[in-house]
């Protein structure tokens, strides 16, 4: 059964720059598309990131295009969001998920065995 662990997070100031891991665990990464998702105090989550099987196709909130960049290393069965320039309302709890299908905008009903969440606070 596919786990996935999130990690990563933490405090940086406005600017900065992190690197957000997701690894699985039970199953190889390799057989699922990943997407990021994040969740504000008192926002509804909402879809950050996803990548596909391959690699090839990936989707990015317009929020976060020409920011941050998902990419994956299935030998290491963990895909990453390399997250540049935070800003303060990147600030959120941030979960990883897998799915049995890509699309160009990802839905979060496609998505299963989410992690537990890292949190991410941008801050000076």
């Amino acid at each position: 059964q596919l786990q996935l662990v999130e990690s990563g997070g933490g405090l940086v100031q406005p600017g900065g720059s992190l690197r957000l891991s997701c690894l699985a665990s039970g199953s190889a990464i390799s057989f699922y598309h990943i997407g990021w998702f994040r969740q504000a105090p008192g926002k509804e989550r909402e879809g950050v990131s996803s990548i596909s099987i391959s690699g090839q196709s990936t989707y990015y909130a317009d929020s976060v295009k020409g920011r941050f960049t998902i990419f994956r290393d299935n030998d290491q069965n963990t895909v990453y969001l390399q997250m540049n320039s935070l800003k303060s309302e990147d600030t959120a709890l941030y979960f990883c998920a897998a799915a049995g299908v890509f699309r160009p905008t990802p839905r979060q009903g496609d998505f299963h065995s989410w992690g537990q969440g890292t949190q991410v606070t941008v801050s000076s």
